[in-house]
């Protein structure tokens, strides 16, 4: 067995034990106390497990803007600049992404907020995100925000970022799957269905960006301007 192929299983071993743990942690969230002890705990565990999972199956990339194949082939300089869903001649090039995709975040948001006009006139789906609204309703604002943020900085780490490094073929389909298998354990079809959206388009930052900084930045965004607008649509 080559030394390529070993590290290639031990990655994909690392991040399928990551993945079980943090499916569990996630799957037990929302059956604790709305703004109790034990919710941030495990919260902050969670991103905990994210963390280390995403920098113990390997290295983590930031990505840059835009990529170019080149004429002559030979090793990249940087090693974010490798595309690794493309060619060997193929680098990532460009400045760090940082505007547009803070630009994608809040227009997901504005999307999700037109989505939730509908959804409230929907009554199993209006009780799925103000069963999720409960926690933020009894949480304190500044700490909410921080566990927010954080969170989706770790979730992106770990699946935009280890287990899309991990996956061979089919990387954005493959890793959004998961990710919404992970959210779904929580019991909440909308926290499901957003994982879906934030998914693909968060995966598919990674692909062209060859990084985690563009998705980060995204979902943060995204997550962030949720936390706030969202009670506005459902009065708790």
């Amino acid at each position: 067995m080559s030394t390529t192929t070993r590290s290639a299983r031990r990655q994909q071993m690392i991040t399928a034990v990551f993945a079980v743990i943090g499916a569990v942690l996630l799957g037990s969230l929302l059956r604790f106390e709305p703004g109790g002890t034990n919710f941030y705990l495990v919260t902050l565990a969670l991103a905990l497990v994210w963390t280390i999972g995403a920098f113990a199956a390997g290295p983590v990339h930031l990505g840059r803007q835009g990529w170019a194949t080149l004429r002559l082939a030979g090793p990249a300089r940087h090693p974010d600049e490798t595309r690794p869903d493309a060619g060997p001649r193929d680098r990532f090039i460009g400045p760090r992404p940082l505007l547009w995709p803070l630009a994608i975040g809040l227009g997901l948001a504005g999307v999700f907020v037109v989505g939730g006009l509908i959804v409230r006139e929907i009554p199993f789906l209006y009780d799925a995100v103000t069963a999720v609204l409960a926690f933020a309703d009894a949480g304190t604002g500044p700490l909410l925000l921080f566990i927010t943020v954080v969170n989706g900085l770790a979730e992106e780490l770990f699946f935009r970022g280890a287990l899309y490094d991990a996956v061979r073929g089919r990387k954005v389909l493959i890793t959004t799957v998961v990710y919404a298998f992970a959210t779904l354990l929580t019991g909440n079809v909308m926290l499901a269905f957003a994982a879906i959206v934030i998914g693909l388009v968060c995966g598919q930052q990674r692909r062209v960006t060859g990084g985690i900084l563009a998705p980060m930045i995204t979902h943060v965004t995204w997550s962030a301007s949720m936390l706030y607008a969202l009670p506005l649509l459902f009065p708790m």
